[in-house]
């Protein structure tokens, strides 16, 4: 019961993160820029690309396929993108998330942002642990069976 709720929590987050990236991928490209992170070569495949990964997560989530790939793909990405808001805050930079949507309207990234980040952190990461414990579990079951 708790592996359904934390899979459809998380999935319809990155459904909802993914649909205005996906439909504005320039201000997303924007948004990326704007962390100095990544080379500017990088910067618009990775805002092509990182909106229809999160839709095909939310997707894999929501529908329970291939959990193990989708659980451990989502606390990646978490920690991913808690690094790089904890990175521009240590820089100083004043920048918007860029998170739930493409353009400025979302706001300055700040504490908020990365403690919504770390709780998301938390529930996949519990989702990816109960998901290989319970795999664990049942191998050794069969195993002691013969």
């Amino acid at each position: 019961m708790l592996n359904q709720v934390l899979r459809l929590l998380l999935g319809a987050v990155f459904l909802y993160a993914s649909y205005d990236k996906i439909l504005h991928p320039q201000d997303f490209a924007r948004a990326v820029y704007n962390y100095q992170i990544l080379p500017d070569t990088l910067v618009n495949v990775t805002a092509l690309i990182l909106p229809w990964l999160e839709l095909l997560l939310g997707v894999c989530l929501v529908a329970g396929w291939w959990l193990p790939g989708a659980a451990m793909l989502s606390t990646g990405l978490m920690i991913v993108f808690i690094c790089a808001l904890i990175f521009n805050q240590i820089r100083g930079l004043d920048i918007h998330c860029g998170c739930f949507s493409a353009g400025i309207n979302e706001g300055p990234a700040d504490l908020w942002t990365i403690s919504r980040d770390v709780i998301f952190l938390m529930m996949s990461a519990g989702l990816t642990y109960r998901i290989f414990c319970k795999t664990h579990v049942r191998r050794q079951v069969v195993s002691i069976n013969g």
